[in-house]
């Protein structure tokens, strides 16, 4: 479905992508792993096209991206929900996924309420008078409206409560088992190995580790060498 092969980036004159490889197939759930600092957004946006790669290769479901705008690369089946979430705050709930909303996706509005009891709750709060786990769930669900085929998501568990990641674990296993695949980055190991069917570590802007759910959780020497946070969910 995605192929990332050897994709290099710049922010300025620093070199900050050098040589990343990665893969997503159908249906898988792909986490990105690294330190801070290690390019795993700079990855998400140079897929996007959010920062222009300086090298390598990017196609989706067999498309070359290269030359793309952002826009064009989001039709083909491609969201991204970045860190920072970007939701209307001005916008009640509802405004912000009608705006988005394709009439072709598989998930409509009324799909996502289901997956998100608590946006259906509030459907009628404005951006910003949701928390900050509510507001994550919007950012997720107003992706999902897109119609995308694959969804890649930042760091959706940063600052949030304990309560509120487990639901979002279950959650993304939903959207997982429902077709949709995800490149997840995430700091929260124990999430990553709760969701991951593979992983891929990249270090100083290189892939340095890839392998399946199995052999990352055997594999003690990577995760010592390579990540240095690890939380847990109970």
């Amino acid at each position: 479905m995605l192929t990332v092969e050897g994709l290099n980036a710049h922010y300025g004159k620093s070199h900050i992508l050098q040589g990343v490889s990665l893969t997503v197939g159908a249906g898988e759930l792909v986490t990105l792993l690294g330190r801070n600092g290690a390019g795993k957004t700079t990855t998400l946006r140079a897929i996007m096209r959010l920062l222009p790669p300086t090298g390598g290769r990017v196609a989706f479901m067999g498309q070359d991206l290269a030359g793309m705008p952002t826009h064009a690369i989001a039709r083909l089946g491609l969201a991204m929900v970045p860190e920072h979430r970007g939701i209307f705050s001005l916008l009640s709930v509802r405004e912000n996924l009608e705006i988005a909303v394709d009439a072709k996706s598989p998930w409509q509005i009324e799909d996502v309420f289901g997956l998100f009891p608590r946006l259906a709750e509030r459907r009628r709060n404005l951006g910003s008078r949701l928390s900050g786990g509510e507001q994550q769930m919007l950012a997720i669900a107003r992706a999902l409206v897109s119609g995308p085929r694959l969804l890649l998501l930042d760091e959706p568990t940063e600052g949030l409560a304990p309560v509120i990641v487990n639901e979002l674990v279950e959650t993304f296993r939903r959207i997982r088992d429902q077709g949709t695949a995800i490149l997840l980055v995430e700091q929260n190991l124990a999430v990553c190995m709760k969701l991951g069917d593979r992983h891929t570590i990249i270090d100083l802007g290189r892939t340095v580790y890839e392998g399946s759910a199995a052999d990352f959780a055997a594999d003690e020497a990577v995760k010592d060498r390579y990540l240095t946070l690890r939380s847990v969910v109970t």
